[in-house]
């Protein structure tokens, strides 16, 4: 893909150097160490096989991170700024309790019955070492389950209770969350050896919990050698204890600094000025945060993204947002787009006021055609609308992106993977007894059993029938090998969320369940396999015994799944409202992610598709952006071939550039604009002209911060949420931009007393 960096771009210039190795096929038989700068300056080349890690500690502390990390992840979901307790949390945490438990636990040794092997188990073999603490981070991930902190699937038992008001068994949404949570493991065996082993395929996202692992077991004469520099783990305290003293300010006592957007503090009464200010509800021109959660919340951590994949999603995202953006919308007016919100995830009517969807559904969870033909068509904002559009070229230029680039890769490992000379990381791992594959097959046939039991025995209450679990389960498999090679290269990972829900919806229109049950089963079976080879990733880097990795990874995914649907069933039967539009303005409690998955259940499974996206919809036109993606790699390429000695030319990563705003709504542009400055900051400036400290720090900074964010955040509501006490003044009263929410057609009025006519 490019020819090989030394000082420009950093991250990018790594990725193109695996690239620039992969144009022969396989790596230089003479290759010692990773290709991939990155994991030379992070991951270490020993191994210690003589560590224990089946041990006491790491399945009590795994188990008890595992069960925690769910609970919170699933409560903190609810949020209007969810709160996202992501695995690094645990990291910090779990070493002073393993060291606790090495001193305080019993030394004394017993022997194993024959039926387990025989042999001599203590509940303390030694000191706290880092292969546990490794696992019991993936016990934890777990929990932390793939994207958004808890089981993708319970947002179909949100939307059920919670928005369409209809019932649901606890034994189905369990057998839901479950089943779907633990499908990708077949798809996870399958392309281990193609995504994992491969030196080149070197996961971004690891490296983080690598350095960090390095610096938390870091020995002190390590740290002393070093005379004029702070040692990693007393840096990671510092920002660790500076984030967490931070967080009280913007998450209680001055909120405001969340979204900074100071042109609808200058202009308070021009409705077109905070639609471009706004941070939160408009395109978020000049805004900024002071709030390290709104940095990460919803693209994580922008110190951990290689630099190119940022620089493709900063392209993609000011052409949307500030190019494509103003043109529809006040050049254009797109699809009435002035009669609506500029920036909105919620459906309307024709004149400007939110769509009724319950007055559509009719008793048996179905459309009421003749209720849908009173109401009128369902509207979307235009950005809501383009959104969708770029999801649609997203997918279809992963495509042809990784079919180009890696085709050919692809295609000679699958032939000589087995006479393939593996990088150091590989020969080390090789000691270790590999993972039986009839252990994969086995659970993958066992969760598509139990799936179709629930698809015909408890078919009323998803909907979805028994061939519609197969066709999805088809497009998990066919999509898993080239969205891996993105995550594995990029960092972002492409979502087959809207595709299975669009398929679906033109097989079975009317029947919002059975499509998102789809969308559910297609999407998070593939997601769930990415997961599991990022930590099986991890495990690589860390030389964890393989079996290992899949007994934790298959316990923790199990008890993950149980507590976040019995969270969910808690809060859904204990908060009055939870999610609704008749909650307090003051309320935490309105579900944004579940927002849009309720929308999304309206658009492609209850009116469906061809009502909204067909030849008799208003955004038919839109499906041309499947044509746009599928040929822009096309493009891409040809360029490389044409100019191979342009190095930059392979660094333009559409299905990156593409799926820039995919998490545009519920992220919003204050999201965008802070994540890609710090990411430009650190990830070109620091790693270019700072490189030592770059490479001694980056990684403990971002733990640092979402650590301290995570145990400031947990205190504050158990502390002062959950007691009612609150303050009340002008730093508390959001981002004061109450006009970005107004459409700006004439005639339109809201008779909501905020918005003008005009």
């Amino acid at each position: 893909m490019g020819e090989i960096g030394t000082d420009q771009l950093g991250l990018a210039e790594a990725e193109a150097a695996a690239a620039a190795v992969k144009e022969e096929g396989i790596l230089d038989d003479d290759e010692e160490t990773s290709p991939i700068e990155q994991v030379r300056l992070t991951v270490p080349t020993t191994d210690d096989s003589s560590l224990p890690v089946w041990t006491f500690r790491m399945w009590s502390i795994g188990l008890l991170s595992c069960a925690l990390m769910s609970f919170l992840n699933q409560f903190f979901s609810y949020r209007t700024e969810p709160l996202v307790v992501t695995q690094i949390t645990v990291q910090v945490a779990s070493l002073p309790v393993g060291h606790f438990m090495a001193r305080a636990l019993p030394r004394t040794r017993f022997r194993a019955p024959a039926l387990l092997g025989g042999g001599a188990w203590s509940l303390n073999p030694g000191p706290f070492n880092i292969k546990e603490h490794v696992l019991i981070c993936i016990f934890a991930n777990a929990g932390f389950a793939f994207g958004g902190g808890s089981a993708y699937a319970v947002g179909i038992i949100n939307i059920i209770r919670a928005f369409y008001g209809r019932h649901i068994s606890f034994l189905t949404a369990w057998l839901l969350v479950v089943t779907t949570q633990v499908l990708g493991y077949g798809w996870a065996g399958l392309m281990r050896k193609y995504v994992v082993q491969p030196a080149h395929m070197w996961w971004p996202g690891t490296l983080v919990q690598v350095s960090l692992f390095q610096a938390l077991h870091e020995k002190k004469d390590e740290s002393a050698k070093a005379s004029r520099q702070i040692s990693r783990s007393k840096f990671f305290v510092v920002v660790l204890a500076c984030s967490f003293a931070w967080y009280a300010v913007p998450g209680y006592l001055f909120p405001t600094l969340t979204s900074i957007s100071w042109l609808c503090w200058v202009f308070s009464k021009s409705v077109t000025a905070q639609q471009l200010g706004s941070g939160m509800k408009g395109l978020g021109l000049f805004a900024f945060t002071l709030d390290w959660s709104t940095v990460s919340s919803f693209l994580f951590s922008p110190l951990i993204s290689p630099f190119f994949a940022t620089a493709n999603i900063f392209v993609g995202y000011v052409v949307f947002v500030y190019v494509i953006m103003p043109m529809a919308y006040w050049g254009f007016d797109l699809y009435s787009a002035k009669t609506f919100p500029i920036f909105s995830s919620h459906l309307f009517m024709s004149n400007g006021t939110e769509y009724d969807v319950k007055s559509i559904v009719n008793n048996q969870f179905e459309l009421d055609r003749q209720a849908y033909d009173r109401n009128g068509k369902v509207n979307l904002s235009v950005f809501f609308a383009l959104t969708y559009g770029f999801s649609f070229a997203t997918i279809a230029s992963t495509i042809t992106h990784v079919g180009l680039f890696y085709g050919k890769e692809i295609y000679h490992r699958f032939k000589s993977s087995q006479r393939e000379k593996p990088d150091i990381h590989t020969r080390l791992m090789s000691k270790y007894s590999e993972i039986p594959a009839w252990w994969f097959y086995s659970l993958m046939a066992l969760s598509i059993a139990v799936s179709l039991i629930l698809c015909t025995v408890l078919k009323r209450e998803v909907q979805l029938p028994w061939w519609g679990l197969i066709f999805a389960c088809g497009m998990a498999f066919l999509f898993t090998l080239p969205i891996s090679i993105i995550t594995a290269t990029t960092n972002q990972s492409p979502g087959l969320n809207v595709i299975t829900e669009y398929a679906m919806g033109l097989i079975m229109p009317g029947s919002p369940i059975a499509v998102v049950c789809f969308k559910v089963y297609g999407y998070m079976s593939m997601s769930q396999a990415v997961a599991f080879l990022s930590d099986f990733k991890l495990g690589h880097y860390m030389k964890i015994p393989p079996k290992s990795m899949f007994l934790v990874q298959f316990v923790g995914t199990i008890v993950a799944g149980t507590i976040n649907i019995g969270t969910a069933w808690w809060l859904l039967g204990s908060i009055h409202g939870i999610c609704s539009d008749s909650l307090p303005p003051d309320s935490p409690w309105t579900c944004p992610n579940d927002r849009v998955f309720f929308d999304a259940s309206v658009i492609w499974g209850l009116v469906g598709p061809m009502r909204i996206f067909g030849p008799g919809g208003n955004y038919g036109a839109v499906n041309w952006f499947f044509l746009i993606g599928a040929a822009g790699p096309v493009i891409v390429y040809a360029l490389h071939r044409v100019f191979p000695s342009q190095s930059w030319i392979p660094l333009i990563n559409l299905p990156v550039l593409f799926g820039a705003t995919a998490s545009m709504p519920p992220a919003t542009a204050v999201n965008y604009n802070s994540w890609l400055l710090v990411g430009t900051i650190f990830n070109f400036f620091v790693f270019r002209y700072r490189k030592r400290w770059w490479t001694r720090y980056n990684y403990i900074l971002s733990a640092g911060l979402d650590a301290g964010v995570a145990f400031m955040g947990v205190l504050l509501y158990f502390s002062l949420t959950m007691q009612n006490k609150s303050i009340d003044w002008w730093g508390t009263a959001g981002e004061h931009c109450p006009l970005a929410k107004c459409p700006t057609a004439k005639g339109v009025d809201l008779g909501d007393g905020v918005c003008p006519v005009f």
